[in-house]
């Protein structure tokens, strides 16, 4: 059984992820070598049962942190304690397929120009989710999503392309994408050190494009892989405080403009941009809270 089991060390950050952390990290421990999991000082029971289910397993390594340290710094330092020539990082509250992890290690090492694979990510029902294959989203690219113009991809493709992939048919063998998603990522330990580290000034959101980026630009290239399924419960540790969620993902979304962009455009739409961003930001944060106070007028009604 021991002979089946990948040459892969699987990195879990983990923050409040409940019972879906035992199930993530038994079916890993199913199918690679080592497991370590990076608590990011998580307040519900997550690690408790997963301690106390493995009490004494050698290739589970259980790291705990004093803080939140944000998801890269928790990878980062999950990396420092792999052993094996690859690295999976995969969300806790993703769930990999009886034969996925197989499936990527081998697109990973069928070819040397190849340093990063992810799989297909899917939801209960099996549809296909959103972000498992991606191009890069440009300020431009951003901007056609966030005012609904991809529905004019039929007329001008090129023009208003949208950077999600997941509505084109699937592909019945792996293909070369820009970018796949943070949820799951197979990485080899020769591009790991050559890329080097993820950034740690995300704390959430914005890093997992950062990396596709980077390794992109160091000229590895980057798989989907269509046969490898993963269940992901998408949002299933940030629902508790969405905003929260929110504000980093929107403060990583201008990091990321910057650092990657900011020398393809002007410094006056760069900032348009930055605006623009945060005004998303703002109508949420007010649709957030206009539904709290419906919710408790409403429960006081009652």
């Amino acid at each position: 059984m021991t002979a089946l089991l990948q040459p892969v060390s699987v990195v879990v950050v983990n923050h409040n992820a409940g019972d879906l952390l035992l199930e993530c990290v038994e079916v890993a421990l199913s199918q690679a070598q080592e497991v370590i999991v990076v608590d990011n000082h998580s307040i519900d029971a997550s690690m408790e049962t997963l301690a106390a289910r493995f009490p004494e397993h050698g290739p589970l390594k259980l790291v705990y942190s004093e803080e939140n340290l944000g998801f890269a710094a928790g990878c980062n330092v999950g990396i420092t304690l792999t052993t094996c020539p690859h690295v999976l990082f995969i969300n806790p509250d993703t769930i990999l397929g009886p034969l996925s992890l197989g499936k990527l290690v081998q697109a990973l090492d069928g070819d040397a120009s190849v340093g990063m694979v992810g799989g297909l990510l899917t939801n209960l029902d099996g549809s296909e989710q959103g972000g498992g294959r991606r191009a890069v989203p440009t300020p431009w690219r951003s901007f056609v999503r966030a005012f609904g113009l991809n529905r004019l991809s039929g007329w001008w493709p090129t023009v208003f392309f949208d950077f999600h992939l997941h509505k084109q048919p699937l592909p019945s063998e792996p293909i070369e994408v820009e970018a796949i998603s943070g949820a799951l990522m197979l990485v080899s330990r020769v591009a790991l050190e050559d890329v080097g580290p993820w950034d740690e000034a995300y704390f959430l959101h914005c890093e997992d494009l950062d990396w596709c980026m980077r390794f992109r630009q160091k000229g590895w290239r980057i798989l989907f892989v269509p046969d490898a399924p993963v269940i992901h419960y998408q949002g299933h540790s940030s629902r508790a405080r969405p905003m929260f969620v929110e504000w980093h993902k929107h403060k990583g979304m201008v990091r990321f403009y910057r650092k990657f962009f900011s020398h393809q455009y002007p410094g006056f739409l760069m900032g348009l941009v930055g605006v623009a961003v945060w005004i998303r930001f703002s109508a949420l944060l007010m649709s957030h809270w206009i539904k709290v106070a419906a919710n408790g007028i409403r429960g006081r009604g009652g």
